[in-house]
């Protein structure tokens, strides 16, 4: 076979991720039940309301030094209250997310043992970036509602009660493999669910993997990540950002509706044990990462993934000429990006930048003005 490295002619500019779009409208379903914290949160002219947890007493300090600086911010400088866990004088509704029981079942040292929750608020996201040299690596940030989520191109999105929306905090020092950093993370997140179903005795849900950053379940989109970054004192800080749609079927379709479909039971996925699952694999996964290398995780993910051995068409524009070549994924580049080869045996890596992705008619188009 002839090897030949060669780029489809896509822009290549920087190597950015995009959330999941679930809802472009607030869901009316949110006045069901009452719980004074949230109502004032709903409020837009209310303060931003924070809640700190921790797995163990370092956390706990750590809250309370964060409570006392006072310097947590928002993008637009709005007004945020921060209180801890224990000060929390209002019970917890259903749809409210429940640190205690997301830390209890928290087995890792190091990711996710700093929780910030928020009952409404404009961007996990937000929050995590604007704030991560103040906050401890590994800290998370989950919302019940987000009315700001990001999104590829700048579009915002809001997020309905049911998603899991959360977004933590990683440093990286080669900024090599960063690109890569989100495949690890999506294949945490299909791990998760797959032990889960296997510790409760569940019909495995296919969660798959759509290339670069979503995620699907029975052909329709269920989830997605968003991961960005900034170099600082030789440094990466990466905030990565993830939505699930665990218990809300609209827009598309979520976790339970499809466990239920699937078979007569009573049991649901919740957010707070997904959550945990997450952090628990990842850790794991993320450790191999940083010392092996991603081809240590390559086997499973190309297991997971939609486009093994997918034909596709790249149409791209040289002037006002036209050309198609077809080509067949073979995997993943050491940067990240497609592989694929043509039928005359070259081969090529295809890039997301400036291109819509319709993997499922088989088709890879560059935007033509």
């Amino acid at each position: 076979m002839l090897f030949k490295s060669l780029r489809c002619s896509f822009p290549a500019r920087s190597f950015h991720i995009f959330f999941c779009s679930w809802s472009r409208n607030r869901p009316a379903s949110i006045s069901l039940h009452r719980l004074t914290i949230s109502a004032k949160a709903m409020d837009s002219d209310s303060p931003c309301v924070l809640v700190f947890s921790g797995k163990s007493s370092r956390e706990v300090e750590i809250s309370r030094a964060l409570k006392s600086s006072n310097t947590l911010k928002l993008p637009d400088n709005g007004e945020v209250k921060v209180m801890l866990d224990s000060e929390r004088e209002e019970q917890l509704n259903d749809y409210n997310f429940r640190g205690d029981l997301f830390l209890n079942l928290l087995t890792t040292d190091h990711f996710g043992r700093f929780l910030i929750w928020s009952p409404r608020i404009p961007s996990t996201h937000d929050i995590i970036s604007q704030n991560f040299c103040d906050l401890p690596l590994g800290t998370v940030c989950v919302a019940d509602i987000q009315f700001k989520g990001r999104g590829r191109s700048k579009n915002v999105w809001e997020s309905p009660v049911g998603c899991l929306m959360f977004s933590f905090t990683i440093q990286m020092v080669n900024g090599r493999i960063v690109p890569l950093l989100q495949y690890v993370i999506s294949l945490a997140i299909t791990e998760a669910i797959k032990e889960i179903c296997n510790q409760n005795g569940l019909p495995y849900l296919d969660v798959r993997i759509k290339w670069p950053n979503d995620l699907y379940l029975n052909g329709l989109k269920v989830g997605g990540i968003l991961c960005t970054s900034t170099y600082r004192s030789k440094k990466f800080n990466v905030c990565a950002g993830i939505g699930l749609n665990v218990d809300n079927d609209k827009p598309s379709i979520c976790l339970n509706s499809i466990l239920q479909e699937s078979v007569a039971i009573s049991y649901k996925f919740t957010r707070e044990e997904i959550l945990a699952a997450f952090f628990n694999k990842f850790e794991k996964l993320y450790s191999l990462f940083i010392h092996q290398g991603f081809q240590t995780l390559e086997e499973l993910y190309y297991q997971t993934w939609l486009h093994s051995g997918q034909r596709v068409v790249v149409q791209q524009k040289d002037g006002d000429r036209v050309t198609e070549n077809v080509v067949t994924i073979q995997g993943l580049t050491s940067s990240g990006y497609l592989l694929a080869i043509g039928d005359d045996n070259q081969m090529c890596e295809l890039h997301p930048d400036g291109n819509s992705f319709d993997f499922f008619k088989g088709l890879v188009r560059r935007k033509l003005e």
